[in-house]
């Protein structure tokens, strides 16, 4: 039974070091994993300590098992302490995403104001990266999708602004959340920056990082929302989107990073 728990111990507490860098897994996911392992682990080292406690079960002298409860002890207390680190980030992870939600809907009804639409009929928006897309689906319209999506990026490149628009729109409308959609958002959303419609293109641009805010265009698209704003006279949500590029994003690209500078400097940013 010692050496059953021992292994079953030893294999549990590698899966709680492991589980940490592991790059393919949300946040959200990961913490989630540190908990269920902290937890194992605690319901072994309960085992471990009634086997060590049951007179001669344990197979070890009263001294060597009153080391190891020693141990167990010291072990239970860090065990406690990472518990409480994985809950604090569990809430600090909800904090961000919620605050990130309120941003966004604050931005919404800024836009729709902006338009002269109705702000009443605005309802709360979704938790921030939308939810898990059918990789299936995906696989079967591939082919379609990218065809779609093609013919708006022809429509861009040739200058034709108002049709690459109306393409993209039709795009994210037929294949919502493929792999392919906040791109589309993102590019409707130059188009409409072609056509100087500022209100347009930030709320496309707006869709394309909510929708999508690790995706590889979402710190581009922040960066576009941010001018978009700058142009419709809007510098201070400007400038705390600058700002948010920032904080979201540590390795943006050189280009990126000169242009972000280059747009604080025009509007003035704090």
């Amino acid at each position: 039974m010692m050496t059953e728990l021992r292994g079953a111990f030893a294999a549990v507490l590698i899966a709680c070091l492991t589980v940490l860098p592991a790059s393919g897994q949300t946040q959200a996911q990961t913490l989630e994993d540190v908990r269920l392992d902290i937890t194992e682990l605690s319901e072994l080292m309960q085992e471990l300590r009634s086997e060590l406690l049951t007179t001669g079960n344990s197979g070890v002298s009263q001294e060597s098992a009153g080391t190891i409860l020693q141990r167990l002890n010291a072990l239970e207390a860090d065990l406690s302490a990472a518990l409480g680190l994985v809950e604090t980030l569990e809430f600090r992870v909800v904090q961000i995403a919620d605050d990130a939600t309120r941003r966004i809907g604050d931005l919404e009804f800024r836009l729709t104001e902006l338009e002269g639409g109705d702000t009443g009929s605005l309802t709360t928006p979704p938790p921030l990266g939308g939810e898990a897309v059918n990789g299936d689906g995906g696989q079967e319209l591939a082919s379609d999708e990218q065809r779609s999506f093609d013919a708006g990026v022809a429509l861009y490149d040739a200058g034709e602004f108002q049709a690459a628009a109306d393409q993209f729109a039709t795009f994210t409308t037929t294949y919502p959340g493929g792999p392919l959609t906040s791109e589309a958002q993102y590019r409707r959303g130059l188009a409409l920056a072609g056509l100087q419609d500022w209100g347009g293109a930030a709320r496309s641009y707006l869709d394309s990082f909510s929708g999508a805010p690790d995706g590889p265009v979402a710190p581009v698209a922040l960066y576009e929302l941010a001018a978009s704003l700058g142009a419709l006279g809007q510098t201070e949500q400007a400038c705390l989107t600058l700002d948010e590029i920032g904080v979201r994003y540590q390795n943006v690209s050189v280009d990126l990073g000169a242009q972000i500078l280059a747009q604080k400097q025009t509007l003035a940013c704090p």
